[in-house]
């Protein structure tokens, strides 16, 4: 049975462990509610909380004493709402496939703003062009507006209230009090003024002047604004939407259902049915349903949707494949490894989450800022109506000033200027093959200047490959591997397999071997088309040729085994842990960013500084004959060195060493161990992606403090203007909904990164 994260949480509790829950928070309209959810849920005893606003979600840690209740209980008691996300559970094969992509918050938000709009125009239209002004106009502006500021402006009017009720002013505040006693002067205008007087006649003006208050009314303020507001919001909604939209298409990768084999009969399931250890048909065409080793059959599998690798796969028995690639070639039976949350595809959505969910540095002091300054534009507006009021004596003047500066000083781009950045970002990643572990990321990737690469599974495949292949004089190259190959295919050595795959790929099918016969710690032989046939250290008579051949392929940190029949050696193997294509290019890449790349390995010298010269490391630059444990000293020494250090790395024994760089990148094609220590995740296994990723990373970060250059600067220019009577409040409005669109555009530049 599935558990909820109560009963998960409650749990941990017992056994006294830190839990961790993630709530869904509700009536969340700006940066300051999200700053004020999460400095009550942090006054908590034991409780530590980041709310995003963005993303509508808390991630709260507790410890013992605690329950998930109570953390909900502070949140309502704060005037929002919080529950814990549904328990994950299949679809049914009903449901209509387009029901994932309504969503009927954003269908509200667009009924309310296209009827808000319908109504605000002609108001906004009779109050600019006083050509258009008959006979009590203002009659008709009144029945117009009145529903846009009472329905069109209730979900800032309810915040407000909600806010007011706990001691707190937000932007809604801002919004709610400007419109409403822009409303509330037409009123008393109207009715207790002169400006219902049959004949009145009003003029549009960008900026204050004298006028007679009794006779001025401000509903093309109160309306116009609500309705640019409402459009700010929607557009910002649906920017939200499609900023988290990779998110969702990594979720929606996955197979549906999966042919799984019982009692030799494929039965067909949906695919959260699947346990470790079922076997399951992939016809071609199909996407593999979950991770699994290859049990029958040969194929090519395309990735491109999920790592980003354009050139399908070759996948035989014994390799491993992805669940949602797709089955290319044909038919497989695949052994299912990891279901459910273990797999590679849940674990990335669940990164691109986490990353979502967290908070840069930048984004902590833009809501402590935004938390501070609604209170402060309050003030600065009473003060505006205050100066304005004593210095003319013109209460209209004061008036249109306070309410501008209400209107223009919201700063929703302030509360969208991290977290969209943020989503487009990690979300264009992802799609890339780049998973951003979290936005406090971002800030190491400007920092550093080196880039430590771990050689094995990193700059190399990991794999021992055939590299070189040297003839005795007057023996046949071919023959030589066709015979060797052969032999070898016999031996599960990695050596061996090495020797058997590149005699396979020179000169084609193998013969087959008899008498095959293991001889301990020298090698292997055995009869081929006749011939004995023995490979490795079974020779005791050596050709000077062949021993200065070997010994040449040492030097270069290759492993020589020497290969004959017939009681002779005839030829060496040189075999080596092959290097990756694309490794060099990687290494360029690196460079051009202002990196120095260095070179770690457990691996002798020899063959650290073979690999080095090859990729284009500088031989200084090689620390070779490292344990394990000492890839976390070498870090530590660069950056007692000064140096800002990111650290490239597959296996269990990078952990650490990923763990203490500034910046830890883990291709995701080695173990878990090092992708949970590291910063960044490389799907792909290229190394050419970690300066992608370092790219991508940069360029996230600098749309972050652009976006808060913008918000930042916006408001602070704003403001005086406002202040000093040079706004109307509705030019106002529509500058402050600018001023979040802006931030949403720039933000989404992000999805057309290369």
């Amino acid at each position: 049975m599935t558990s909820t994260i109560a009963e998960q949480a409650d749990t941990a509790i017992s056994s006294g462990t830190p839990s961790e829950v993630e709530l869904l928070i509700g009536g969340m309209t700006c940066a300051s509610c999200a700053a004020r959810v999460e400095k009550k849920l942090n006054r908590m005893d034991g409780v530590s909380a980041t709310v995003n606003f963005a993303t509508e979600k808390a991630k709260v840690s507790f410890g013992t004493g605690v329950e998930v209740a109570d953390l909900i209980a502070t949140v309502v008691k704060t005037g929002y709402t919080a529950e814990e996300p549904a328990p994950p559970r299949p679809e049914p094969e009903t449901a209509a496939p387009e029901s994932a992509g309504q969503d009927p918050e954003l269908g509200a938000l667009r009924h309310r703003l296209l009827v808000s709009a319908l109504l605000a125009l002609p108001v906004v239209l009779l109050a600019m062009v006083p050509a258009l002004q008959f006979d009590n106009w203002q009659w008709l502006s009144l029945t117009l507006a009145a529903p846009v500021v009472v329905w069109g402006g209730a979900p800032f009017h309810r915040a407000a209230w909600t806010n007011a009720r706990h001691g707190a002013a937000t932007m809604d505040t801002l919004v709610s009090v400007g419109t409403l006693a822009a409303f509330g002067w037409s009123l008393w205008a109207l009715f207790l003024g002169h400006a219902g007087m049959p004949g009145m006649h009003d003029e549009f003006r960008l900026t204050v002047s004298r006028t007679d208050g009794a006779s001025t009314i401000y509903l093309e303020v109160a309306s116009g604004v609500v309705a640019l507001i409402l459009l700010g919001r929607y557009l910002e909604a649906r920017s939200k939407r499609r900023a988290g939209a990779a998110l969702r298409a990594l979720l929606e990768l996955g197979a549906k259902d999966v042919a799984v084999l019982r009692d030799g009969r494929e039965v067909r399931v949906p695919v959260s049915a699947l346990a470790v250890g079922d076997r399951f048909v992939v016809r071609p065409g199909e996407k593999v349903a979950t991770d699994g080793t290859v049990v029958e059959g040969v194929s090519a599998v395309d990735a491109a949707m999920l790592t980003g690798e354009s050139v399908p796969v070759d996948v035989g028995p014994g390799d491993q494949v992805t669940g949602a690639t797709v089955n290319a070639g044909g038919r497989l039976v695949v052994e299912a490894t990891r279901v459910g949350a273990d797999t590679q595809l849940a674990r990335m959505a669940r990164l691109v989450e986490d990353a979502q969910n967290g908070k840069a540095e930048v984004q902590r002091l833009a809501d402590r800022v935004s938390a501070v300054f609604v209170p402060v534009v309050i003030l600065i507006a009473l003060a505006t109506f205050g100066g304005w009021l004593g210095v003319t004596g013109d209460a209209v003047s004061a008036f249109t000033a306070a309410v501008a500066v209400l209107i223009i000083a919201c700063p929703c781009a302030l509360g969208l200027a991290t977290p969209t950045a943020l989503m487009v970002g990690t979300g264009r990643g992802a799609q890339l093959g780049i998973l951003i572990k979290g936005p406090e990321v971002l800030e190491s990737t400007r920092r550093v200047d080196t880039v430590v690469l771990d050689k094995t599974g990193t700059v190399t495949t990991g794999r021992m490959a055939l590299q070189t292949v040297y003839a005795a004089d007057g023996e046949d190259e071919k023959e030589l591997l066709r015979l060797a190959g052969a032999l070898e295919h016999s031996s599960e050595h990695p050596v061996a397999r090495a020797v058997a795959a590149g005699a396979e790929e020179r000169v084609g099918a193998l013969p087959a071997v008899e008498h095959f016969e293991n001889v301990p710690g020298r090698g292997v032989r055995g009869r081929v088309d006749g011939r004995e046939v023995a490979v490795g250290r079974l020779y005791d008579d050596i050709p000077e040729d062949l021993a200065h051949a070997a010994a040449e392929a040492e030097r270069e940190g290759r492993t020589a085994v020497l290969a004959g029949w017939d009681g002779r050696a005839r030829g060496v193997l040189a075999v080596a842990d092959a290097i990756k294509g694309t490794s060099a290019e990687a290494i360029r890449g690196l460079r051009a960013l202002g990196l120095t790349p260095v070179l770690l390995t457990g691996d002798n010298r020899t063959v650290a500084e073979s690999v080095a010269r090859a990729v284009g490391i500088d031989a200084e630059r090689v620390y070779a004959e490292v344990l394990p444990e000492d890839k976390v000293d070498v870090v530590r020494r660069l950056q007692a060195e000064g140096r800002a250090v990111a650290m490239v790395g597959d296996g269990v024994n990078d952990a650490a060493a990923l763990a203490t760089a500034d910046l830890g990148l883990a291709m995701g094609t080695g173990t878990d161990a090092a992708i949970e220590a590291g910063d960044l995740t490389l799907v792909r296994g290229d190394l050419r992606t970690a300066a992608d990723a370092i790219r991508l990373s940069r360029r996230t970060l600098a749309t972050i403090k652009g976006n808060l250059v913008w918000a930042f600067g916006y408001n602070v220019a704003a403001l005086p203007l406002a202040a000093a009577g040079l706004l109307n409040p509705m030019i106002a409005g529509a500058a402050m909904a600018f001023s979040s669109v802006f931030v949403v555009t720039n933000s989404l530049r992000l999805r057309r990164f290369r």
